[in-house]
């Protein structure tokens, strides 16, 4: 075609499709962070020592030992927690796909693909908790999501993917597509 007619370039269509219009990285929420595990660890610690001593003075050798037990156990605990805190989950909607990716500890990770417009969601509530689940369904497979979550954050990420599978079973939100409004 001519310098003045361009021939429209068909990877502009694709680029559309595949652009992602939602995007949501969930992760488990833990109320201890570090120097709060310090400072409980620190305050065991000095009861465990404290009461360790008075056993020892009045004869019960065999029990200091158990109290760095008991520590050494509850730090061990806390590491595991936090080792499994780590995980997360990418949910990633475009006109053309969704992608989940679950990362466990260690970097482990699975990936999910689906087409939108053929995917189900599925949220189970109960009266007195709220969202206590949320999967998605397609062709045979189901993938659960968040449920490392409260369910105040389930509740309202159920909201949303039930929003952005409806946008991209509509076509996507009208930003994506065309580059001008119609006249």
């Amino acid at each position: 075609m001519s310098e003045n007619n361009p021939k429209p370039d068909q990877n502009d269509n694709l680029d559309d499709l595949n652009r992602p219009f939602f995007s949501a990285v969930l992760t488990p929420y833990r109320s201890l962070g570090p120097n709060g595990f310090l400072v409980l660890m620190g305050c065991v610690g000095l009861v465990s020592f404290i009461a360790g001593v008075v056993l020892l003075s009045i004869g019960a050798w065999p029990i200091f030992g158990f109290f760095g037990l008991d520590i050494a156990l509850l730090w061990y605990a806390f590491r595991r927690n936090y080792q499994s805190a780590k995980a997360y989950e990418e949910v990633v909607v475009s006109r053309a796909g969704l992608s989940i990716r679950k990362v466990g500890p260690g970097n482990r990770y699975r990936e999910f693909q689906f087409n939108p417009v053929w995917v189900r969601l599925s949220v189970e509530r109960v009266e007195d908790e709220g969202v206590v689940r949320i999967s998605l369904t397609s062709r045979g497979e189901t993938v659960d999501l968040g449920n490392f979550l409260n369910p105040e954050d389930r509740t309202s990420f159920a909201a949303a993917i039930a929003n952005a599978l409806s946008l991209a079973k509509a076509g996507g939100p009208a930003t994506i597509g065309t580059g001008s409004s119609p006249s």
